[in-house]
This record gives C-alpha cells, structure tokens and sequence, in this order.
C-alpha cells in the first residue's frame, strides 16, 4: 500500500482525541444481539464490506481499536454485526489515495493477496507497481459468485468500490496488454457476480464545491469563543486532509478524483451491473435561507464541517469543463454537495420504491438529515448507526 506521511495521520489522530476529550464520556453501547431483529424475510446474508472515506481508517489501522471509523464513539460496528450473526469487514485503504489505488488495495485485502496497481497505471503515474502483501491476511474466507459481498462506501469509498465493481467485473485492458499473463487477477474482469450489493454513503458521485470553495474565504464567520473553537478544528482537519508529495503524479490522489469535472470522467468509465442492487443514500446538514442559499443547523453540524457548509452553501459557478453549479449544488453536508450525492451522473436512477427495488439501477434513498460523518457514526455529534445499518442489511438480505 502506498503510505502518505506519518504526519497526515498523525494531524487527524490528535483532532480526534481532542474530539474525545471534548465529549467526556461518550455513550458507548457494548455489542449485544438485537432481540427485534427480524430475519424471516432473508434470502441471502452475504457478507459486507464497509469502506471508509477521505482520512478514514481500517481495522488493519492501530487507531481503529480505540477508535472505530464505523462507530466511532458508539462503539464498533463490526463487533456489533458480528454479534447478529452478520457478517462485517473493515478495510484500510489510503486515506488520500485515488480510487484506482483504493480499489486495487481493496482487492488484496479481501483477497489476501500482495497489492498490484498495475503495470500501465504505475508508470504513468509514477509509483511503485506492487504495494503491502497480505498474504495470510486476507478479510474474506472465500470470495466467489457464492460467497459474494455486500460493500458499503461511505463519502470518497463511494467512487472506491464504484471502481472496484467495475475492474472487478470488466477488467482493465490496459493492463492486462501492458502484462499479459503476469496480470493480476483483479484486473483480468469476469467477477462481476462476486458482488450482490452497493451502498454508498455521502459519497460524491459528482464531485464536490469543497475545493472550489477553500480560496473564497468564509461568508460568515463566527465571532468570539465559537470562531476561536472553529479555526482550531479547521487547521486540524485542513493539516488532516493536505497532500504531501511523494513522487506521485497530482492526477493519483482523491482530490484529484472528486474535482467536478474529474468525477464525471471517472463516472463514465464506470458501468451499472444489471444483476447488482444499488442503493444511495445523500446526507444535508443544511437549513435553506430566504434567500435560497443555505446555511449549517449547528445543532446537527460538526464544527469541522461549519465553516466548509457555509461556503458551499452560497457558491455558485461553472467549472472549468463546462459544468453549471447553480443553486441546487447549494444543499450540503458539511464536505459533499446534496445533489452530488444521488446518483452518478452517467448511471440509470430512479427514486427508491420498496414496493419495486430492482438491480441494475441506482435507488435515491430518502435524504438523511445529519452532517457527512453522520452516517459512520459522527465527531461531535454522536449517532447511534445500529438502527440505521440493521434496517439497511435487512432490506438487502430480503432481496
């Protein structure tokens, strides 16, 4: 795997002690079978796959132990599922690495295998082909049309396992001339049936404002104890999500691939399984102004999102490939735009039915009212996720 600077990591650990420190004693919920869990209606109960966004972290990650990306204060997910008799893996792929980088370190984790970015794509842009080996430590027992998986991506692991289902399913032929037989399986396609479902959280299908907003400053900064409360948090968290250069090419990061313009050429290289469920879930922090723009709820907020979602609340513009961002870019979470996070622009959607969910095309889930960390679990804000992932896994396992 390919490893930023300790100093990343080490930026965002701090933010999130602090962040424990803040909150005292949190409310942490102990894993315990759930007596109301319904499984009458269960056809299947593959195994899911939860993948962390920007900055995020895995169980192969020492801080995840204490603190667990998927549950945060609340309490391991994982630990949770697996009481239930569900089972749940939690990857590490790099915080900051593009989505071709994370969905190649996603296959050798499950798979147990040495990480291949492959010959075309490390040349052009200019790192190491073979990264970690996890031999002996592969998350999955079998992974196969029978043993298939369900993979859940929250914020930048949305684009992640978008491309993972693709390269899975359709290989990449660029590779696969570059090496011809010393190519790695994973790029070789043909796996498609490997995965019954993907959930995407937060995810920004189309890019995100957060970057063209960073330059304008802030439209209403607050003032005394809550601004001085704010700048710390930003700077943590600015230092969190910066790039240090490693000898990559600027086109190889997760910046790179949630610029606007960027996100839609990554969507139209990404297809649709027509045997796949998939289903969107978009999240808004936001309350709309007499305006029209929109401003932050604090109440639901973090105070690390504050600052971003005010910004983004009244940009407006067009992108430098031609993309309009009017008002309805405006909704946000904090990081990721409402609308952006639907659909992909290139994938057949339709609003979510429970009466008629069908695979092979995208379902717009009802807009969750909470910030971008909401639904793995929170900073500040703490969210009990259990609810939420139990009547998740039901409505895919009953398909």
């Amino acid at each position: 795997m390919i490893n930023l600077s300790k100093k990343l990591r080490n930026w965002l650990i701090a933010l999130l002690v602090i962040a424990l420190v803040i909150t005292g004693v949190a409310i942490y919920r102990a894993p315990k079978v759930d007596k109301n869990l319904d499984k009458s209606g269960w056809k299947t109960n593959y195994t899911y796959v939860l993948v962390h966004g920007l900055s995020g972290w895995g169980q192969f990650d020492f801080q995840y132990k204490f603190m667990p990306y998927w549950g945060m204060f609340g309490g391991d997910l994982v630990k949770y599922l697996d009481k239930q008799d569900i089972k749940a893996v939690a990857p590490s792929v790099n915080p900051h690495g593009s989505a071709w980088d994370r969905a190649c370190e996603l296959y050798a984790e499950l798979t147990g295998t040495r990480v291949d970015y492959g010959e075309a794509h490390s040349k052009a842009m200019g790192h190491d082909r073979y990264g970690e080996d996890f031999t002996g430590k592969g998350l999955l027992e079998n992974f196969d049309s029978t043993h298939k998986i369900n993979i859940v991506g929250h914020s930048f692991g949305g684009a992640t396992i978008r491309l993972f289902s693709e390269i899975l399913a359709n290989g990449a032929p660029d590779e696969i001339a570059a090496t011809g037989d010393n190519t790695s399986p994973f790029f070789q396609g043909g796996k498609g049936d490997y995965i019954y479902s993907i959930t995407t959280l937060a995810a920004p299908h189309n890019g995100t404002t957060a970057y063209l907003v960073n330059e304008d400053g802030d439209p209403n900064p607050p003032t005394g104890f809550s601004g001085f409360i704010e700048k710390i948090f930003n700077g943590a968290m600015a230092k969190a999500n910066s790039e240090e250069g490693d000898g990559r090419s600027a086109n190889d990061y997760a910046n790179y691939d949630m610029d606007i313009d960027n996100a839609h050429a990554l969507n139209a290289t990404i297809t649709t399984l027509p045997h796949v469920y998939y289903f969107s879930y978009a999240c808004s922090s936001c309350d709309k102004q007499a305006d029209g723009t929109y401003a932050p709820d604090n109440s639901i907020t973090d105070v690390t999102f504050r600052k971003p979602a005010r910004a983004m609340g009244v940009f407006s513009g067009v992108t430098k490939g031609g993309i309009v961002l009017d008002g309805t870019w405006q909704e946000n979470d904090g990081l990721v735009n409402t609308i952006s996070a639907l659909a992909p622009s290139s994938a057949p959607s339709k609003i979510f039915d429970k009466t008629n969910i069908e695979p092979g095309v995208w379902n717009i889930m009802p807009v969750m009212k909470g910030d971008h960390m909401s639904p793995n679990g929170g900073l500040f804000k703490n969210n009990n996720i259990r609810p939420f992932f139990t009547d998740l896994i039901s409505m895919i396992n009953s398909q």
